[in-house]
């Protein structure tokens, strides 16, 4: 058997003190990737968290441009490694080296990482307020003890425990990490381990601004999440896992965010299908497809209106399911969730239309699927048949008229998005603004006429949303600097001397492009001199 890969504690390499261990597959080809990790034991997590929580410590002495710093270094040093990077991520998740991972994945992780750098260095994120009358003075600041990271199995660098946007929002805030692998590709993760490691040697930072780990048992993970030293969790993955996670962090007190599942309703008004159905077909195909579907904003539920047009459209969407290639999912796991979820579907009333098996393509695969339910059936099901179908399928919701897509929206669960397409003529413009206004407080982002599929690094982004989107809707996980702001806490100074003021709350500005709120007025100037 293969040696036992290290655990990275305290700023150093080491063998692990596991209580197992485990073997990740090649999903393109149901093998082993030949390497061996371990399952972490309570007494080295319980080491984790004591050790992060003197970094944490340590960590305030550290000023903004060091973490920026180290932000940017980290970046350059993946790019110097990439191609080694993103073969091992192909092997591990048999997403395609070009465009996906190269081309597209790892210049969006360097490129938030610099974008955190960035607020990090400006740090207008930490919303300096200033009440001259009252002299209280308030900013957010980092918490206290390290930020505990679970990353999803689909986005191997750009949501990677070690590199992704939790982990450069926590950094950025001014908190050590704790990474936790995804099970799916834990060696693509320890590459980015041994870079960000040189990158805190270089830029010296506590050594033990960044561990990680591999694997826990469910109590062990309880456990993390829940401790005393630990400030915050971010978690992206199944809704199930999630939520027993929060429920221990909730008994704690410890806040944790949840990205979990989302459907991702579409609206097709009537309008938009006489205008270019076709073209919109050829749209929601390749969304749904990209990827095999494997995209937490892929477009699973699709509402239309009964009617020539509608039938018009399924059959040309039926007809380019069944053409298109049927790509590789990202483990066995997957493949047997997405056919329980079909199943369950099917179950719940849902028809149909294509796919509906295994196989199909390389590996683990699922041949591209559709499912077609009337809108009185959704309604009387409507639970059963919100069920995330994580992969390339799609459920179509037919409703009779418009009184009858409304009570639908109304009974759409929160969603990461939602969509409307309406005719460029302005037809649909009514019924836009009966059903625009629930869908809005569904989801996190609205889109019109544009599919959902991917998600800008943006600073307007929202790639959040009402349960069971995630946690909670007030937070986005994408979006520098708002994003940083999970991973802080708000600190007031009421009637504290200037020189024990953090730098952002002094009279003067300390970098001359912060924004402050002053007196009720935005500012990057000084504090104005006292008469």
């Amino acid at each position: 058997m293969a040696q036992l890969q290290p655990v990275l504690i305290a700023g150093q390499w080491r063998p692990s003190r596991s209580a197992g261990s485990f073997s990740p597959l090649n999903p393109s080809t149901r093998q082993s990737t030949g390497e061996v990790f371990p399952v972490s034991s309570l007494e080295e997590v319980e080491e984790v968290i004591a050790v992060a929580a003197q970094a944490s410590e340590a960590l305030l002495a550290v000023p903004a441009e060091a973490r920026a710093r180290f932000l940017e270094r980290f970046a350059e040093r993946i790019e110097a490694r990439r191609a080694e990077i993103v073969a091992l991520a192909h092997a591990e998740s048999g997403l395609p080296v070009k465009p996906r991972l190269d081309e597209v994945e790892l210049p969006r992780t360097t490129g938030q990482l610099r974008q955190a750098a960035q607020a990090a260095r400006q740090s207008s994120w930490t919303l300096p307020t200033i009440d001259t009358k009252a002299g209280i003075r308030s900013c957010f600041a980092p918490l206290e003890g390290g930020v505990v990271v679970f990353g999803p199995n689909n986005f191997p660098l750009a949501f990677n425990s070690v590199s992704g946007g939790d982990f450069a929002a926590a950094i950025a805030a001014g908190n050590p990490v704790i990474a936790k692998a995804n099970s799916s590709h834990p060696g693509t993760t320890r590459l980015l381990a041994e870079e960000a490691l040189a990158a805190l040697k270089e830029t010296g930072l506590p050594p033990a601004t960044v561990q990680l780990i591999y694997r826990t048992d469910h109590q062990v993970g309880q456990r993390l999440v829940s401790h005393p030293l630990v400030g915050a969790t971010g978690y992206t993955g199944s809704r199930h896992a999630g939520l027993v996670l929060k429920e221990a962090a909730d008994r704690a007190g410890k806040p944790i965010y949840l990205e979990l599942s989302s459907i991702n309703p579409v609206l097709l008004l009537p309008g938009a299908l006489r205008e270019r159905g076709a073209e919109i077909a050829g749209e929601f195909a390749t969304s749904c497809l990209v990827g095999a579907g494997q995209f937490c904003t892929n477009p699973g539920i699709v509402l239309l209106l009964a009617g020539t047009e509608t039938e018009q459209f399924i059959t040309a969407v039926v007809e380019k399911f069944r053409a298109a290639p049927v790509g590789t999912l990202l483990g066995e796991g997957v493949e047997r969730s997405l056919a329980q979820s079909v199943a369950a579907l099917q179950k719940a009333g849902a028809e149909l239309l294509v796919g509906g098996q295994a196989g199909g393509g390389a590996g683990c695969s699922f041949n591209n699927t559709l499912l077609r339910v009337s809108g009185a059936r959704f309604l009387a099901a409507s639970e059963a048949l919100q069920q995330e179908a994580f992969g390339n399928a799609s459920l179509l919701v037919i409703a009779q008229d418009e009184a009858q897509a409304e009570a639908i929206c109304r009974a759409f669960e929160g969603n990461l998005t939602g969509a409307l397409y309406t005719d460029r003529a302005g037809g649909d413009e009514a019924l836009y603004q009966r059903l625009a206004p629930i869908l809005r407080r569904k989801v996190g982002r609205l889109l019109e006429d544009k599919m959902p599929t991917g998600v800008a690094v943006s600073p307007a982004m929202n790639h959040g949303g009402p349960y069971p989107a995630t946690g909670h809707p007030g937070f986005t996980a994408v979006g520098i600097p708002s994003s940083l702001r999970r991973f802080a806490m708000l600190q007031s100074f009421d009637n504290v001397r200037p020189h024990h003021l953090p730098p952002e709350l002094r009279d003067k500005n300390p970098t001359g492009q912060l924004w402050r709120l002053i007196d009720g007025a935005w500012t990057q100037g000084d504090m104005p001199a006292k008469s």
